[in-house]
Formats: structure tokens, C-alpha cells, sequence
């Protein structure tokens, strides 16, 4: 078994890739594929499954070209929502076999409603490891305000309340031992008190996670999880809605972006209402010289999109208990 967390620091996202006996499954990618293909070519793995915890809201996720790219499925948890793409629409408790590992789908709404986490199950049937989306972070709990903007009828006050329920009757139902995998680290804007660790003990969570300690009631959880949230960023809507609907794919706009423009074609073009243009040189570039109504973010800025890569080689509990 081979566990891989792709770490993309600007926006705190963690993705992963987990691979056995020629077969492999991701969990919540970016749009760049590079590293993942990788591993699963080094491991002669058809990429099977990619999961998405829900849909997301502060990155475009690259679920509909990674299963173009491989064949391989897209699984939601439970969800009515229409997709401009196919997909596995799974049920609670419903288990997916990748090589000689079970994954076990867990739906944990609260984050929001389609929310769930992956519970992974190795070749001798223990559990393993936890891949909790924005429903479990290290040090924290999705915020639920932001399923709402999407859905109307929904309150922050009925999603706190299913998140809850989700992590005091589903989650802490689980094994200590167990190694929590979240979706996203310190700095994301889907949570407010996350810690600096990329993963921890299920049993440690229980202890220091506020939002999981002994004798909390619904009502002390809800009044907590929803004080002291800072505004979502504003595009989070439309974001949503384009993992929702489906995107260009990514090599379609890598290469409309890498088309030369004559002076004159560059003109034209910008003084289109609809054109922007971004400036990506160093800030000290910028200041000496710049493109009239162009807007600066430089290459080296936190939209750098920068990714630390986790080596997570994992065959035994007792190597998962080195890494924390």
C-alpha cells in the first residue's frame, strides 16, 4: 500500500493518492495532474476512483480531467445535485474495492450536504486511515456557512447541527488509531482553527479538537463552530458551481494561454470590455514598468500555486505512528 499527500501550500489543499496490487484511487485533486500521473505510473496502477469529499468551494478541482485522462470514476457521497459530468452517486456505509484495499464512504454532512469521508480498510481487513475532507480538519471542523450560498433554503444553523451529529455519532464512533487525512491545512479559508500537522490520530483529535470533546451538546457546538467566522472569500459561489457544472480542461487553457499575440493583436485584445490582463513578473518589474490597466500577481506570489509533496509510504499501523 502506498499513501501520497500532495500538499498545495497557497491554498492549504491536500490531495491523495493511494495505490495497491496495480490499482490506485485519489482523493480531492488540484487541476494539475503531473505528480499524480506520476505515481501511477511508477506503480504500474490504473487510477480506478478519484473521491470527492464534496464540492468544493475555494479551488477548482481536477476531478473531470483526471477521469479523462485514466477512465477513471468520479464518487460523490449522497447527493441530488445535476453534474455537466458523470458520476458515481454513492450511499452511506456503500465500499469500494481498489486492489487489495477496501474504501469505505462515509457521509458526514454538515461541511456541506453531500459531504463524506473515506474510510480505508487494508488487505487484512483493519482500518486504516481516515480521509476526512472539510468535515474533520487537524485542530478544527468545516465551517458550515458556506453550503448556503449555493442552496438558498439552507441555514449555517441546520448544517451546524448535521455536522454534529455527523462527528459525535459517525466519526468518534471510530478507532484512535486511526490516521486523519483532511482535505486542508492551516491558512485555508474553510476553517478557523486549524493547526500547523497535515495529519494526526483520530484518539489525539478526540482529545484536543474542540469540537470533539466528551459531553459538548448540539447546542454548545453549534454556538461554538459558527462564532468568530470571518467572511468567505467572494468567489467561493461560482467557484462552487464550476466543480459543479464542469470546466474547459486544463490542457485547453494551457494552451489558449500559451498563444503569441503580435503587438497589434495584444492591443486589440485589451481594449475588449471583457479581456483582463494579468502581469506575473517580479513586483520590482512591475513598479519600473507595466502594461496600462493590467493587474499585478507576481510569480512568486501565494496564487504561485506552489506544492510540497508528502511521501506517505505506508504498509503497517507502526509506520503510520512514526509520522505523527
Amino acid at each position: 500500500m502506498r499513501i501520497e499527500q500532495i500538499y498545495t501550500s497557497c491554498l492549504a489543499e491536500a490531495a491523495y493518492y493511494v495505490s495497491s496490487n496495480g490499482e490506485a484511487f485519489v482523493v480531492d485533486p488540484m487541476r494539475d495532474l503531473d505528480e499524480i500521473l506520476a505515481f501511477a505510473k511508477e506503480d504500474n496502477a490504473k487510477i480506478k476512483y478519484v473521491f470527492e469529499t464534496h464540492f468544493h468551494a475555494d479551488f477548482v478541482s481536477g476531478h473531470i480531467d483526471l477521469a479523462a485522462k485514466t477512465g477513471a470514476e468520479i464518487v460523490y457521497g449522497p447527493t441530488e445535485m445535476e453534474t455537466g459530468f458523470d458520476k458515481i452517486v454513492a450511499k452511506d456505509q456503500q465500499v469500494f474495492e481498489v486492489g487489495n484495499l477496501k474504501v469505505k464512504l462515509i457521509h458526514t454532512p454538515g461541511h456541506t450536504l453531500e459531504s463524506s469521508c473515506l474510510l480505508l480498510i487494508d488487505e487484512n481487513g483493519n482500518e486504516k486511515a481516515l480521509f476526512s475532507g472539510d468535515t474533520l480538519f487537524i485542530g478544527d471542523v468545516g465551517r458550515p456557512d458556506l453550503a448556503q450560498k449555493v442552496i438558498p433554503d439552507l441555514t449555517e444553523e441546520k448544517l451546524a447541527k448535521h455536522l454534529y451529529h455527523s462527528l459525535h455519532h459517525k466519526i468518534k464512533a471510530l478507532s484512535d488509531d486511526l490516521i486523519v487525512y483532511p482535505n486542508h491545512g492551516k491558512g485555508s479559508a474553510c476553517g478557523k482553527n486549524m493547526r500547523d500537522k497535515r495529519w494526526d490520530s483520530l484518539g489525539n483529535q478526540k482529545k484536543t479538537n474542540y469540537a470533539l470533546r466528551e459531553g459538548l451538546t448540539e447546542t454548545q457546538f453549534v454556538e461554538e463552530v459558527l462564532h468568530g467566522l470571518m467572511p468567505p472569500p467572494g468567489y467561493f459561489p461560482q467557484n462552487v458551481l464550476i466543480n459543479i457544472k464542469g470546466y474547459k480542461s486544463l490542457d485547453e487553457v494551457k494552451n489558449n494561454a500559451n498563444r503569441a499575440l503580435s503587438v497589434e493583436a495584444f492591443e486589440a485584445l485589451s481594449q475588449e470590455p471583457d479581456v483582463l490582463i494579468l502581469d506575473t513578473w517580479e513586483a520590482e518589474e512591475f513598479k519600473k514598468a507595466a502594461v496600462p490597466n493590467s493587474i499585478f500577481i507576481g510569480i512568486d506570489s501565494s496564487f504561485a500555486g506552489l506544492k510540497e509533496n508528502n511521501n506517505l509510504k505506508i504498509s503497517a499501523y507502526q509506520e503510520q505512528k512514526t509520522l505523527l
